[in-house]
């Protein structure tokens, strides 16, 4: 058995305890004789990811359920492989479930030909669907479960007291995951999120990416702030509500203020 180094009491993150980053945030959580998995990243470290686990004197056969955060491929596309060496659950938002299922490719950008990514998204069962409002459990510890769209329609984020493991929704520096309209991104569900968050008197917010960080309501209302400037802005298409340049534009041309007058 090896020192298990917790990030906090019932939590470690896999990165942390291995010294190295493997990939995505893994966070383990464990009570009683119970553990779980919140995402487990790419296919490839599957095998390092148990093997590190059987180290720290974890039953494998007492995993719970691997839980997904999200159906992007590099926080699930080892689910199958991990759920079949475990013989465990998958548990996701029904609108990841679907996804996962059909190991859609497109959707959990796993294929992006533009950018010559190529992944393989092994399709996997999800048995328990879980939304806003339900909760999870480990032994005798519970997490609320909520449901905070933007990034993806199904993006979750897990409350244990003053504790949220908070997804792709903000990273230590103030940046958020990925917003793309083929992805399902939202912007206007993504401020809602993060007022969610930043509102909520959670203290620590353990995202899927970077750094666990202290909730810093400055820092929530800086980026805030950048989304809500976002919304207006023909840098993100379609996730925008507008583009109030077109509307100065519209105008001008009805003014005729673009012709050309010879003096």
């Amino acid at each position: 058995m090896i020192e298990r180094k917790l990030v906090f009491p019932n939590v470690i993150e896999i990165n942390v305890q291995a010294g190295q980053v493997l990939g995505c945030n893994v966070y383990l959580l464990f009570d009683q004789q119970e553990w779980m998995l919140i995402d487990i990243g790419y296919e490839e470290t599957v095998d390092e990811i148990i093997e590190l686990i059987r180290q720290l004197d974890f039953p494998l056969s007492r995993c719970k359920t691997l839980v997904a955060t999200h159906a992007d491929v590099d926080h699930i596309q080892g689910l199958a492989k991990a759920k079949q060496l475990l013989k465990t659950t998958v548990t996701a938002h029904p609108r990841a479930a679907s996804v996962l299922a059909n190991g859609d490719k497109l959707q959990t950008f796993a294929e992006i030909a533009a950018q010559g990514i190529h992944l393989e998204m092994p399709p996997v069962e999800v048995e328990h669907l879980v939304d806003e409002g339900d909760q999870l459990s480990v032994g005798n510890i519970n997490l609320d479960v909520w449901l905070t769209p933007g990034h993806t329609d199904s993006q979750l984020s897990f409350r244990m007291g003053d504790l949220l493991f908070s997804g792709d929704n903000i990273y230590r520096d103030g940046c958020v995951g990925a917003i793309d309209a083929h992805h399902g991104s939202d912007l206007v569900a993504f401020l809602d999120s993060l007022r969610r968050i930043r509102d909520s008197d959670v203290r620590w917010l353990l995202p899927s990416h970077g750094p666990i960080f202290c909730k810093d309501d400055a820092l929530l209302n800086t980026t805030i702030s950048r989304l809500e400037k976002y919304l207006h802005m023909a840098d993100f298409g379609t996730c925008a509500v507008d583009w109030p340049l077109m509307d100065e534009w519209e105008r001008e041309i009805a003014e005729g203020k673009m012709l050309w007058r010879e003096s």
